[in-house]
């Protein structure tokens, strides 16, 4: 480690993926202590991605302390292409990223985080994607002592934690009609529901990820999920998370056998559907899984007190059926005064593939399709 120093704070950059792993004590009551983390920033889900994606002599973790205590931290790692980038941990598999400060201390951590971090950048820029708005991470790109730009990033869909009968009634009067008639024919199936045990975790997630290619066969599944380095990762991930109460997997099974599986992450402000497999036979049981899976996840979230249950990114016609809230993550570009070329090239790079997939979904409405079949292919 190397450090610095902001008044009584200690500012060091991390660079040791040993002294990463052995932070997750304070690192766990960091988050507790920042109320705007979300799950993708507990140390479970950072570490075990840096374990199957992370690179020898790339980790970049800004870390803050006071007195000894942690009190701030920006978990990132540097690539070097298209140029020189500081990025978050979890990457594209990852819906949010935050830094993360101590709300007590969040006046004197969050300068000095974002003086370490400038430090640490150094002939990098600064590329931190899928912020959440109303994140810690808004202040620090406020308080960047060189230059900056904010982009929009994806889109994700909340909706406010409400008994499921209310947010039945948010729908269209048809649209309730169906859906209480779907429920009724998926209760009459009989089917069960199973919270996964940690020991029970490495073979829920195997039936989970099996389920979920069965489910999008023919249809684009998205190929990372099926690696296996994806598979390490979630079944590590969400061991840890479910012994911390981080995170559940829950199994669906019918006649004794798992018919459908949901990996839910879980933070003090929000409830995230991560991935969930379901066997397509259940149609001709006329069981609406997606509604089935959300019934279950409003109840959950309503009796623990989580105030947004989450369906994370994409805007997929299922999920605009309930009304929900579309929030637009941010992405903040940041880098020393002497990068601004790079800055902005950058920017001028990011923001032209932007256009160029918004110009290809106009003009070809098929284009979709095309890249289902050729995630199908890459997949085979």
């Amino acid at each position: 480690m190397s450090s610095g120093s902001a008044g009584a704070l200690s500012v060091t950059l991390c660079r040791d993926p040993r002294q990463f792993a052995a932070l997750e004590e304070p690192w766990n009551r960091l988050v507790r202590a920042c109320p705007t983390a979300t799950p993708f920033q507990s140390h479970a889900w950072l570490h075990s991605w840096w374990l199957s994606y992370g690179k020898d002599g790339r980790l970049r973790i800004v870390l803050v302390r006071r007195g000894g205590e942690l009190v701030g931290a920006a978990a990132l790692m540097l690539v070097h292409r298209p140029i020189p980038l500081l990025v978050p941990l979890g990457g594209p598999i990852t819906d949010y990223f935050d830094v993360l400060v101590a709300a007590e201390h969040a006046a004197q951590v969050v300068p000095a985080l974002a003086h370490g971090l400038h430090r640490a950048a150094r002939g990098a820029v600064v590329d931190l994607r899928e912020v959440r708005p109303g994140a810690a991470a808004e202040e620090l790109y406020r308080q960047w002592p060189g230059i900056g730009s904010r982009l929009a990033d994806s889109t994700c869909m909340e909706l406010p934690t409400l008994p499921f009968d209310e947010l039945v009634k948010r729908m269209p009067a048809s649209g309730a009609q169906r859906v209480r008639a779907k429920l009724r024919k998926t209760d009459a199936a009989g089917i069960e529901e199973h919270e996964a045990t940690e020991q029970e975790v490495p073979r829920a997630v195997r039936n989970l990820l099996r389920l979920h290619e069965k489910q999008w066969r023919g249809r684009g599944v998205t190929p990372e999920h099926l690696r296996p380095r994806f598979a390490e990762h979630l079944t590590r991930a969400t061991r840890r998370m479910v012994r911390a109460g981080e995170g559940r997997l829950t199994e669906f099974r019918l006649d004794g056998k798992v018919v459908a599986a949901n990996v839910t992450l879980l933070s003090a402000g929000l409830s995230g559907g991560y991935l969930y497999g379901a066997d397509p036979d259940l149609r001709a049981r006329k069981v609406d899984v997606a509604t089935l899976l959300l019934r279950h996840e409003a109840r959950r979230a309503l009796a623990e007190g989580r105030p947004v249950v989450s369906f994370l990114r994409g805007n997929e016609p299922y999920k605009n059926h309930w009304r929900p809230q579309a929030v637009v993550n941010q992405r903040f570009l940041m880098a020393t005064s002497a990068l601004a070329p790079l800055l902005r090239l950058h920017e001028s790079q990011v923001t032209g593939r932007e256009r160029a997939v918004d110009a290809l979904r106009e003009a070809l409405p098929a284009a979709r399709d095309w890249r289902a079949r050729l995630n199908e292919l890459r997949v085979r």
